[in-house]
């Protein structure tokens, strides 16, 4: 059976990821320092309370499991507007201390490290397609810590750690079985506000209708968090196959494949909910893109992974996580 550390394994994407690999005869074992993550989301596995750059830390989990083969590395801070205002923070918590974590598991003789990167990092900027090649032009302080930990990472892997980069597009929904979901109330994202206009009965504005889409809205990919934990199972199972001694770094995209304009979300809304969901045209946002989506043919080809579920499957689990959410997280 194999083992794997999951660092910031208490937040959303880890704690899906860990539910994936328990499923998969993979057992988790969770580093989180809990500064947005949540000990509920820890239970029944072997937890550790701590900073990434912890070394002594590191080096009690790898004495005490032995087996560890492979790292998730998820930990990270992600709040855009946030990374804006603390880019010091933001640089400190993602790369610096990113870079301190490397070098333990390093010193503890872990070689294969995948690592949550974001497709935050491309120049999506007119509703095209992107692969892996495409240009990087990182837009905020917290797309930058993602470009320079990739390049770190690559520098690194050279005579350190082989790791495998997988850049998210745009995650969304919860576990199917509701183990996990997304912990925050209010969350930024669109999905996150349009379910919150929709709960409080106000219409759900669509900021920039003339981008070169094609409807004039913004466009993303959205993948389902479960398929992106199935991802990172392969990731795992297929580690050695993908990353040799000759090629010791590459990064995958992990979305659908196809592009969801503002609209087109809108409207998987509506054949979700059964109250319409009422939307206004709006100016588009300072800083606001047209946005990009993914080409999917390297994870096809190396994770042999395509996702399954829909965007309405992803909506749909999403409102069937929020009274499981707010009955499991009432501190």
């Amino acid at each position: 059976m194999t083992t794997v550390l999951i660092a910031g394994g208490a937040g959303y994407i880890g704690s899906t990821v860990a539910s994936a690999c328990t499923d998969a005869g993979i057992t988790p074992v969770i580093l989180d320092n809990l500064v947005r993550g949540r000990r509920e989301f820890t239970s029944g596995r072997a937890f550790y309370e701590g900073d990434i750059a912890d070394g002594a830390l590191v080096d009690r989990i790898f004495s005490e499991h032995p087996d560890i083969s492979a790292v998730v590395h998820c930990a990270a801070l992600i709040v855009v507007p946030e990374s804006v205002a603390d880019p010091i923070g933001y640089y400190e918590a993602n790369v610096a201390k990113s870079l301190a974590f490397v070098s333990h598991l390093h010193r503890n003789g872990c070689d294969r490290i995948i690592f949550s990167s974001s497709a935050s990092i491309y120049r999506a900027e007119d509703g095209s397609s992107v692969n892996e090649d495409s240009p990087l032009a990182p837009q905020s302080p917290y797309a930058r810590t993602k470009a320079v930990c990739e390049e770190m990472f690559a520098d690194i892997a050279v005579a350190g750690p082989r790791v495998l980069s997988l850049r998210y597009f745009n995650p969304v929904g919860a576990d199917p079985e509701l183990r996990t979901g997304l912990q925050l109330k209010r969350p930024s994202h669109a999905l996150g506000v349009l379910i919150q206009a929709h709960q409080e009965g106000r219409p759900f504005p669509i900021t920039g209708t003339t981008y070169p889409t094609r409807d004039g809205t913004g466009i993303r990919d959205y993948v389902h968090v479960w398929d992106l934990a199935a991802a990172h199972v392969a990731a795992i199972e297929r580690f050695d196959s993908i990353l040799t001694e000759s090629k010791r770094s590459i990064a995958i995209n992990l979305g659908t494949g196809s592009g969801t304009t503002v609209r087109e979300l809108c409207d998987a809304f509506n054949n979700v909910v059964s109250t319409p969901l009422a939307t206004v045209d709006a100016e588009p946002r300072p800083g606001d893109v047209a946005g990009g989506y993914t080409k999917s043919d390297r994870a096809a080809e190396l994770l042999g992974w395509a996702p399954k579920l829909s965007l309405e499957d992803g909506i749909r689990s999403a409102l069937n996580w929020i009274p499981v959410r707010d009955g499991l997280l009432e501190g």
